[in-house]
């Protein structure tokens, strides 16, 4: 089972959300905190596997609440849960060590997919919101596009041309069966650029994969 805390400070929304995690199979709703200042109480306390947690928190905010938690307890994973779309909220939430970013326009089941996703170590990132950033990044100041020999000008890992590949449609939030699908190749040969991909960025998740990705103009 799954022990969550939910990080909320709308109750008719936190509310909503606790009905939701209640029915979920696998999960147990352990607590909930209406502030950052409890969240951060809570997460102390509890050592739940997974936060759920907003940005706009009273008193202290979710990306510092992040941030202040992970200081603490650096294995608990934290999905920020959030209707702030914002480039800089995205990128300063994971800085602080978010797991996951998805939108609070997320259906339920995507929701219980995000928080499973966190707890396995596989990160989530919001499929609307990977596409805004890698536009807004890939946005160049005059009218010339991204190419790929862009690409391979900003390729400073050593990643192969299959491992960009691989890389790209991570971003795309695809699993390894899809990539593996999507590319033409077996369910084992992805994972293993999947493994490589982390390793040559040196990162942990394959969330922290798609924001170094972005980040670098690797895609």
């Amino acid at each position: 089972m799954i022990n969550v805390l939910l990080v909320e400070d709308h109750e008719l929304y936190r509310m909503g959300l606790a009905m939701l995690l209640d029915k979920a199979e696998g999960i147990i709703l352990q607590a909930e905190a209406a502030d950052g200042i409890d969240g951060i109480k809570k997460a102390r306390e509890l050592s739940p596997d997974v936060i759920l947690m907003d940005i706009g928190l009273p008193n202290v905010d979710g990306i510092e609440a992040t941030q202040r938690i992970k200081d603490f307890n650096p294995d608990v994973k934290i999905l920020i849960f959030t209707s702030r779309d914002s480039e800089d909220d995205v990128f300063e939430s994971f800085r602080a060590g978010a797991d996951g970013y998805i939108m609070k326009g997320a259906t339920p089941e995507q929701t219980i997919s995000a928080i499973k996703a966190v707890y396995e170590g596989v990160g989530w990132i919001d499929p609307n919101i990977a596409k805004m950033v890698f536009s807004n990044l890939q946005r160049p100041s005059s009218t010339i596009v991204s190419s790929p020999e862009t690409k391979k000008g900003n390729n400073t890992y050593g990643l192969t041309e299959r491992e960009l590949d691989v890389l790209e449609l991570m971003v795309e939030g695809l699993s390894n069966p899809q990539i593996a699908d999507r590319l033409v190749i077996t369910k084992a040969t992805a994972k293993a650029h999947v493994h490589s991909i982390l390793q040559k960025l040196c990162v942990t998740s394959r969330t922290q994969a798609t924001v170094t990705a972005m980040k670098e103009g690797l895609v």
